[in-house]
């Protein structure tokens, strides 16, 4: 027979509703439909990762399992009922486990050891799910990274492949710019603001110009995704508990493999927008986004 779970604040109400342990709970349709969502029935869910969507794991709200007796309609997510029975109180190592099968974590429904984050498979994480170790900073695959979507490693910005970087969408290591393959794109002992470089040529326009042109506008008009979270589906949730535990997985996507997926999201015309760049190279923009024009 499945689980289900219901979630309830501290005296085992919800919404002002008093269950006790043992008891059924019914409630006669008269011909109207059950729908999620509605007084029609009692809502829970088949985890309790979901049912800490509605009621938090780290407060101190309480948790039963439930039998299912009457009709049932769910999203994939929450379900309801309209006759149940509250079969017993979830406590005690019980609920920390099914919270964490890994060890020693402070956040929620982690698979590794010594998280304070949720849903993180890796180790010593303090963001959210992050397939790799170390990370404050969320959907993170590699290690030691304090921003977000890195599948690199010890980077401070977001959405970078390569290493070491303070910069954003780079490929390369120790960039504090943007969209660099390279290495080391930075000045020393600087006070006043440089002009920059597009595809290897010096311009007149400087950090701020680009920042403020149509061209980053058109750059920045679609995501650019170096690793996204996946939700397990009901059938592989079935396969391991740990994939119920953490409910999903982070997949990693290679530089030139986000590109393309950046690219395919772009309007026609920022497409255009972006082939207008200054000193706009396709054989260069070829070498960095894996993008034949």
């Amino acid at each position: 027979m499945k689980k289900y779970i219901k979630g309830f604040d501290e005296n085992l109400q919800c919404r002002g509703f008093q269950f006790e342990v043992g008891k059924e709970y019914k409630i006669d349709l008269n011909g109207r439909e059950l729908e999620l969502c509605t007084n029609t029935g009692f809502h829970f869910c088949d985890s309790l990762q979901n049912v800490h969507e509605f009621y938090s794991c780290n407060a101190n709200n309480r948790f039963c399992e439930i039998e299912v007796l009457g009709d049932i309609v769910n999203d994939g997510t929450k379900c309801i009922s309209n006759h149940i029975k509250i079969v017993r109180e979830i406590k005690g190592y019980e609920l920390d486990s099914l919270k964490n099968s890994g060890a020693e974590n402070s956040g929620l429904f982690n698979s590794g050891n010594r998280n304070s984050g949720d849903y993180n498979s890796g180790y010593f994480n303090s963001g959210d799910r992050n397939s790799g170790y170390y990370n404050s900073g969320d959907y993170n695959s590699g290690y030691h990274n304090s921003g977000d979507y890195n599948s690199g490693y010890h980077n401070s910005g977001d959405y970078n492949s390569g290493n070491r970087n303070s910069g954003y969408f780079n490929s390369g290591d120790r960039n504090s710019g943007y969209h660099n393959s390279g290495d080391f794109n930075s000045g020393f002992f600087n006070t006043t603001e440089p002009t920059i470089r597009l595809f290897n040529i010096d311009t007149d326009l400087s950090f701020s110009d680009f920042l403020g042109s149509k061209y980053y506008r058109a750059l920045n008009s679609a995501p650019f995704i170096l690793t996204e979270w996946h939700e397990f589906t009901e059938e592989e949730k079935e396969e391991s508990i740990i994939r119920q535990l953490i409910g999903g997985k982070l997949i990693e996507y290679s530089y030139k493999e986000a590109c393309a997926k950046w690219w395919n999201k772009l309007t026609e015309e920022n497409k255009e927008i972006i082939q207008e760049m200054p000193n706009f190279d396709k054989n260069i923009f070829y070498e960095i986004t894996g993008i034949e024009l």
